[in-house]
């Protein structure tokens, strides 16, 4: 196995740090004050981008952070900002790096943005907001750091005059520029504080709309944990349709425990984004407070891994507007961030397969619905269980009539699209078509790929593809909808006769499809 790089290792080292803070919009006395602070922040984004490219090159922080380089002088920036402005590059080679992105292809300012831009389908006040929007992203960056050792923050500092609180803006040519600190933020109080007793807190401006805005933030002191999966894990899953947050208590031994749902539908009816962040955070506060109840770690998704959906994917438009209206990853963040500060462990695992051998394994087994099972997937995979494959679906799997009527069953269905696509003038339905004929050849592929190399399929996994096939998608491509008639199935007892003895004599008696399937179901939807 290919050794990682030095960089990446010691990075993985580092312990995580958590932080917190607070938004404010900055309000300028002195029109001069506020030319001269979007002045700066013009000329520290440009040195962003001005480092990046310089990091590419293989140039070293401190070459680029030197007091007679060409940072400082063109830019007209002091050190310490400079040194600001090559971290914030770096923070975004990093990101690049780790996505798999090639560093080289970045935008500054949004590629969504940049795109839009280079299609000239616009005029008038559209482009002219777009344009406004594109120059905001370039331009409208400040970044400071918090110095323990300078009583706060050399270059963006916080004070309190006539009992208001102020920013005070060092613009790099010794003089400074002022501004007031305007927000209602609950953490205000701690950040006071914190301004008080000259105790270090990062700054970041940024332009919106033509205003500017201030976020503060420092580092928490870590809390102990009271709640860690020496004792379980709660683990939890979001789902679209209906749109809910399914929960399992899952022992230390693997077991479960309680399991219940709650529902975000109030979540996605919200007026407006800011109450839709309150009741994202009532239901991280029910969330984090269960685990301390029970005594156990919270298990989730990792963040990284969540599928993105986007325009041209295959997974069809009403689809993706579920997806959309998703506050997964916001949610997720919130629970960590609450966790975190209450001192329960949190766990991430990879999702893959979670929900496939949810439902084909502890769905029919417990009589479990698909989220609760795949929830309790996620949770045992964050104890480091290993899903067995049951021995039922070993035998489906080297039963060759099974895998010779699924694979009719999608040869047929194959047929059946290319005819009514052939047939159809229709440019949104033949994409339909299309996208459901590459999944169907996709099942095919999965279905040929089993009888190719048996020696290779293994009875577990991870969340990553074995060597050879994936058991588990076979068996969701040969049994949901050859068998049960839809892809994502809501009832799954009936597999509970192939789960235990591996027979699908029900079926395989049958002269037509199987009930509610079969290949001459041209209605046949995901759910």
């Amino acid at each position: 196995m290919k050794a990682k790089p030095k960089a990446t290792r010691e990075r993985a080292k580092k312990k995580a740090k958590a932080f917190t803070g607070i938004q404010a919009l900055l309000l300028f006395p002195s029109e001069e004050d506020r030319k001269a602070t979007l002045d700066l922040m013009r000329r520290f984004s440009a040195a962003v981008r001005y480092a990046y490219n310089r990091l590419l090159e293989d140039q070293t922080r401190e070459e680029l952070k030197r007091a007679d380089g060409f940072l400082c002088t063109s830019f007209r920036l002091n050190t310490r900002y400079a040194d600001d402005a090559i971290l914030k590059a770096q923070a975004v080679l990093d990101s690049a790096r780790e996505r798999g992105e090639d560093p080289r292809k970045v935008v500054f300012g949004g590629r969504k943005l940049f795109q839009q831009l280079k299609r000239r389908h616009l005029s008038g006040k559209p482009l002219k907001e777009l344009k406004r929007e594109w120059r905001e992203r370039r331009q409208g960056l400040l970044y400071s750091r918090g110095d323990k050792t300078k009583g706060g923050n050399l270059n963006l500092r916080l004070f309190v005059k006539d009992g208001v609180l102020q920013l005070r803006i060092n613009l790099g040519d010794g003089n400074y520029a002022h501004a007031l600190v305007r927000t209602k933020h609950p953490n205000l109080s701690a950040l006071l504080q914190r301004t008080y007793a000259s105790l270090p807190y990062n700054v970041a401006l940024s332009l919106r709309e033509g205003k500017v805005y201030a976020h503060f933030t420092w580092e928490e002191e870590p809390v102990p944990l009271a709640a860690t999966k020496e004792n379980g894990v709660l683990a939890l899953d979001v789902n679209s349709d209906p749109y809910h947050l399914a929960l399992a208590v899952v022992s230390s031994d693997g077991n479960l425990g309680k399991h219940l749902t709650l529902s975000l539908e109030e979540v996605d009816r919200a007026p407006n984004r800011g109450a839709k962040e309150l009741l994202l955070w009532e239901v991280a506060h029910r969330v984090v407070s269960l685990a301390l109840e029970y005594g156990v770690a919270i298990a989730t998704e990792r963040l990284k891994y969540l599928r993105k959906s986007r325009r041209g994917d295959g997974s069809g438009r009403a689809f993706r507007g579920k997806q959309h209206r998703f506050a997964y990853a916001s949610l997720l963040r919130k629970v960590h961030s609450l966790a975190r500060k209450r001192g329960v462990q949190v766990v991430e695992v990879n999702p893959k397969d979670t929900s496939t051998i949810g439902m084909l394994k502890y769905a029919p087994q417990l009589s479990l619905s698909k989220d609760v099972a795949a929830a309790y997937v996620i949770g045992r995979r964050a104890l480091g269980f290993e899903e067995k494959l049951p021995k039922g679906y070993g035998k489906l799997l080297g039963d060759e009539a099974f895998l010779a009527y699924a694979q009719r069953f999608y040869q047929t269905r194959a047929e059946e699209l290319r005819e009514q696509k052939k047939a159809t003038r229709d440019r949104s339905r033949k994409n339909r078509l299309s996208r459901e004929l590459k999944r169907v050849h996709g099942a095919l592929s999965l279905l040929s790929s089993l009888q190719g190399s048996p020696g290779s399929q293994r009875e577990v996994t991870d969340g990553r593809n074995s060597p050879g096939v994936n058991p588990w998608r076979v068996l969701r491509v040969g049994t949901f909808l050859p068998l049960l008639g839809r892809e994502v199935p809501r009832d799954l007892s009936r597999l509970k006769p192939i789960l235990f003895g591996g027979s699908w004599e029900g079926w395989r008696g049958s002269l037509g499809p199987p009930p509610g399937g079969g290949p001459e179901c041209a209605n046949v939807r995901s759910t």
